[in-house]
C-alpha cells in the first residue's frame, strides 16, 4: 500500500500501488457536513425567541444568509486544508526521495499509512515502497485537483441543503411563532436521523449516536437562547 501523495498528481506512476476511494466525499464526511449545517441553522434560529418572532420572511432570509455564509466558509477551509495537505505530502516525498537512512524512510512512509497497516508491514515492504517512491517526479508546487473542487462544491451544497427542510415552515406558515417551533422540531428530527446515519458508519450503536446528536442540538439551542436570545 502506497502512502497517499497529492491526489491524482502521481496517478499515472502509481496506478498499481494505490487504493483510493472513488467518492469525492466519504459517507462520514457527507453526514458530518449535514450535521454542521443543521447546527449552524439551529444556533441562528435558537436566538429568535418565539415571543419576539415577527416577520416570517425576514427570519427566513436571515437564516438563509447565515447558512450560505457558513457553507462558503466551510468549502473554502476544505480547499485550504487540501492544498496544505498536498504541500505537506510533496515536502515528505522530496525528503523521501533523497533519504538514505532506511529507518527514517520507514518512519516517513508509516506516517502516511493507517497505523494498523504500518504496524504489520515488514521492513522489506517499506524498502520496496521506498524504491518505488524514489522513481516518482513530484510537481514543482502543490495544486488543487478537480476532485478537490468537486469536494468543495459538495460541501457547499450539503451544508446549504440543511436549511431546506428547516425553512419549510417559514415558507408555508404566516405565524412566525408556530413556524419557529415546527422548524426546531424538524431540525431535531434531522439531527437524530443524521446522527443515526453517522452511527452506522462509526459505531455499533447508531441509535445512541442519534440520541446524542439530539441532546447536543438541544444544548446548542439552550446556549444560544442564554447568550443571544
Amino acid at each position: 500500500m502506497l502512502p497517499p501523495v497529492c491526489d491524482r498528481q502521481f496517478e499515472a506512476s502509481t496506478e498499481n500501488f494505490r487504493i483510493e476511494s472513488k467518492r469525492v466525499l466519504e459517507p462520514v464526511e457527507r453526514i458530518s457536513e449535514v450535521l454542521f449545517g443543521l447546527i449552524i441553522v439551529l444556533t441562528f434560529t435558537g436566538t429568535v425567541r418565539p415571543a419576539q418572532a415577527g416577520d416570517v420572511r425576514a427570519i427566513l432570509i436571515q437564516a438563509l444568509g447565515c447558512t450560505l455564509a457558513w457553507a462558503i466558509i466551510d468549502a473554502s477551509f476544505y480547499l485550504i486544508a487540501r492544498l496544505s495537505d498536498c504541500g505537506r505530502k510533496l515536502v515528505q516525498l522530496r525528503q523521501l526521495r533523497g533519504e538514505t537512512d532506511p529507518e527514517e524512510a520507514r518512519r516517513i512512509i508509516a506516517e502516511n499509512m493507517p497505523p494498523v497497516v504500518a504496524a504489520h508491514l515488514r521492513m522489506e515492504a517499506f524498502e520496496l515502497l521506498h524504491q518505488e517512491l524514489k522513481q516518482l517526479e513530484p510537481p514543482s508546487r502543490p495544486r488543487l485537483s478537480k476532485r478537490d473542487w468537486k469536494g468543495a462544491l459538495a460541501i457547499f451544497l450539503l451544508a446549504s441543503a440543511a436549511l431546506l427542510p428547516v425553512s419549510i415552515p417559514f415558507v408555508f406558515m404566516s405565524d412566525a411563532k408556530l413556524a419557529l417551533l415546527i422548524s426546531h422540531g424538524i431540525a431535531i428530527v434531522l439531527l437524530f436521523l443524521a446522527g443515526w446515519a453517522l452511527g452506522r458508519h462509526t459505531s455499533e450503536h447508531p441509535l445512541r449516536v442519534g440520541i446524542t446528536m439530539v441532546a447536543f442540538g438541544s444544548v446548542l439551542i439552550a446556549v444560544a437562547l442564554l447568550l443571544g436570545g
